[in-house]
């Protein structure tokens, strides 16, 4: 059966910019760029230290969603980290905003959030070293 999350696809209101913040303030590995004329498009392909990958996707005028209030469907990405109060740190110091530390009632574990360019909601939470 199901072994691992293998991508999420994510769709982008401003190509450029999210390709920066994914690439080179998160530092997530480039695979793969594709321009697909027909759509105007661009498919971005980039990859976790793990292996797990991202699909970033460009479209002409997609339609905005909702993540506040928080609505039905896919409600954050959450990304496993050593410490939660480095990488935070490290997001502040690169001009992210990122929320006040929290610990995880059901599992003792520091989490925080933060948003992407298109306000699409990114947790990290810490995962034992």
């Amino acid at each position: 059966m199901l072994k691992k999350i293998h991508h999420v696809a994510i769709i982008c209101s401003d190509y450029q910019r999210s390709k920066a913040f994914y690439s080179q303030v998160l530092g997530l590995k480039i695979i793969a760029e594709t321009y697909r004329a027909s759509r105007d498009s661009y498919k971005l392909d980039l990859a976790l230290p793990s292996g797990e990958q991202i699909e970033l996707f460009s479209f002409s005028s997609p339609p905005a969603r909702l993540s506040r209030p928080e609505a039905q469907g896919l409600r954050h990405l959450a990304f496993a980290v050593d410490s939660v109060d480095e990488t935070a740190n490290e997001l502040c110091r690169r001009g992210i905003t990122v929320e006040p530390i929290r610990v995880d009632e059901f599992t003792g574990r520091k989490f925080t959030f933060f948003q992407d360019p298109d306000g699409l909601p990114l947790e990290l939470y810490e995962q034992p070293v």
